[in-house]
């Protein structure tokens, strides 16, 4: 999974958070063009996309029911069991932009990798870092959920993991070395324009 990184990995993670920030003020037109963006910068993580999307489905389908049916409005086709029409408008966004959302994980994790994402996290909280430990270990406490996160579907469900059966992860994780690269001017240019993309989509 984890190829060669094309961006900063701070700058790979500030992208991926304006991306989670924009989409909850994106409309349908607005998700669209996301996704393309997303299918353009990440087409090789579109696997790993239908991957998540699968796995979230009961959880889409629990938020759509919810807000089809419990948004005030109109009935659908006037019928007293049917969701409203304003109840499916709002459920169809939130289910997409979650979707969308899902989509820009997949692209995070494919650009960056698990060693990626230590490295971006590590940039992105190391000014907070002081004399202390605490953000370091916080980085390091990340990593290991990262490493169970894109695990392939090896039949371990929740159940399993509440009980603690989750299987133990190798020695990689005992110590982490982190080295940070140095940033590029088209690190600066990607980060600038998604915060334009950020703002944008906030005031229209």
């Amino acid at each position: 999974m984890e190829g060669q990184i094309l961006l900063h990995p701070t700058a790979a993670l500030i992208v991926w958070l304006t991306v989670v920030l924009a989409t909850q003020h994106l409309r349908y037109a607005g998700l669209l063009g996301l996704v393309v963006v997303l299918v353009l910068a990440g087409y090789k993580a579109g696997r790993a996309w239908w991957r998540y999307v699968v796995r979230s489905r009961w959880l889409l389908l629990a938020l759509w029911l919810i807000l089809a049916y419990h948004t005030p409005g109109d009935a659908w086709l006037e019928k007293p069991w049917a969701p409203t029409l304003e109840g499916i408008h709002d459920a169809s966004l939130q289910t997409g932009r979650l979707v969308v959302l899902l989509g820009a994980l997949a692209w995070l994790f494919q650009e960056l990798g698990r060693a990626g994402m230590v490295q971006g996290l590590w940039g992105l909280l190391r000014p907070l870092a002081g004399e202390g430990g605490s953000v370091a270990r916080l980085v390091v406490r990340l990593s290991l959920v990262f490493s169970y996160f894109d695990r392939p579907d090896d039949g371990l469900n929740w159940r399993q993991m509440l009980a603690g059966e989750a299987p133990v992860l190798g020695d990689d994780v005992a110590a982490i070395a982190v080295d940070l690269p140095s940033w590029r001017w088209t690190d600066i240019v990607v980060v600038l324009i998604a915060c334009m993309g950020f703002c944008g989509a906030v005031w229209l």
